[in-house]
């Protein structure tokens, strides 16, 4: 068993929930058990975690994977290796480890996890771009390069572009010369946030009405329409961004902030509801002018989670290891930032939730372990 030379800490406190809610109200800061260290196990003292919606969705029953209860809540963050397990070849303490599946429980100051739990990344990134590099820079990659082969000078277009997930799309694609449209809801602070993601690299910021207005085909003057569409929110939002859509494009869901339907419509018979599975469909898409016919688009609709994507791809470490790389060239190279973010005392972790909770944050929450 390796351990680190100052010795290793026992005592632990964690964010716990006995029961499904709302967060504010079922979750705890309670003294919590550390595990025994087995031969496969790595003992980690954790140093930030951010509070993401899929947390808050876990702690209140709705997302699509619960935790067994009581549960300690925060599926990302970054760790401090202290001491690993006999069998353990790939860690050491010292090293910082990410998790490598949903629901590890990361709020909480030390805790003891299989191996096979952890990824290893390199410390000579900044903590805060460590503790949210699994989640949204992950999912933004690969919808980047997994559903359309995209080259300099194509565009993207994406709804909640203020999202961690939206301003990891922009600072990749920019990276990549790919063009972004992307679509923010209207509020009192937009100009604020127009000039925030413009300096990460977006190229154009619209709101979610001016989608629908004919000055839309201005942008499109300058760039070709989008080979494809993320899709974070649903609703309305998605049936603009889809008349926007080149033929043969791709639309990939990975939300629903509007908690509606993805809705596309068709020819004379009014929206056609699409399911969130991978699908090829031929549909009737009206064009932006009233008077034009109905023109027929070759559109996929592709639905995308990253957990999913870590599960199909446990044996493939490979991958894994590309992205990860790629991802941690683009932070020390200073092309992928940490996303707007609030630094806030794990004891007031309170003040976490409920801010993270709030309509249009751009902010997102960190504890700090």
């Amino acid at each position: 068993m390796q351990r680190a030379a100052a010795g290793v800490l026992r005592a632990a406190r964690g964010l716990l929930y006995e029961r499904h809610g709302e967060p504010v109200a079922v979750v705890q800061l309670k003294d919590i058990e550390v595990a025994q260290l087995g031969d496969t196990d790595v003992h980690v003292k954790m140093l930030a975690a951010p509070v993401n919606p899929a947390d808050i969705n876990m702690i209140q029953g709705t997302y699509a994977i619960l935790s067994p209860l009581p549960a300690v809540g925060g599926n990302e963050g970054v760790g401090e290796v202290l001491e690993v397990g006999s069998r353990v070849a790939a860690l050491k303490p010292g090293d910082w480890v990410i998790p490598a599946i949903s629901g590890l429980g990361t709020w909480r100051t030390q805790g003891v996890f299989p191996e096979r739990m952890l990824l290893k990344v390199p410390s000579d990134i900044p903590v805060l771009c460590a503790a949210t590099l699994s989640v949204n820079p992950c999912t933004a990659y690969r919808m980047l390069a997994d559903f359309e082969t995209l080259a300099p000078g194509d565009s993207v277009i994406q709804n909640a572009a203020n999202s961690g997930v939206g301003q990891a799309v922009i600072q990749i694609a920019k990276a990549s010369g790919i063009k972004t449209i992307n679509v923010v809801r209207d509020r009192p602070d937009l100009p604020k946030l127009v000039e925030r993601l413009m300096a990460l690299g977006a190229d154009h910021v619209v709101t979610e009405e001016m989608l629908r207005k004919p000055e839309m085909k201005d942008i499109f003057k300058s760039i070709p329409k989008p080979r494809l569409a993320l899709n974070c929110v649903g609703g309305k939002s998605t049936t603009e961004m889809l008349r926007h859509l080149q033929p043969r494009g791709t639309m990939v869901t990975y939300g629903g902030m509007a908690k509606q339907p993805v809705m596309v419509p068709a020819q004379g018979n009014g929206p056609i509801e699409a399911e969130h599975r991978t699908q090829r469909l031929l549909w009737a898409l009206p064009s932006l002018s009233p008077q034009s016919a109905f023109i027929f688009r070759d559109v996929r609709l592709r639905g995308f989670w990253m957990t999913q994507w870590r599960k199909d791809h446990e044996q493939d470490q490979q991958s894994v290891a590309t992205m990860m790389d790629a991802l941690c060239q683009l932070i020390r190279g200073g092309h992928l930032t940490t996303p707007a973010c609030t630094q806030v005392p794990f004891q007031d972790y309170k003040e976490a939730l409920e801010a993270a909770m709030k309509p249009f944050t751009s902010s997102k929450q960190i504890l700090l372990l």
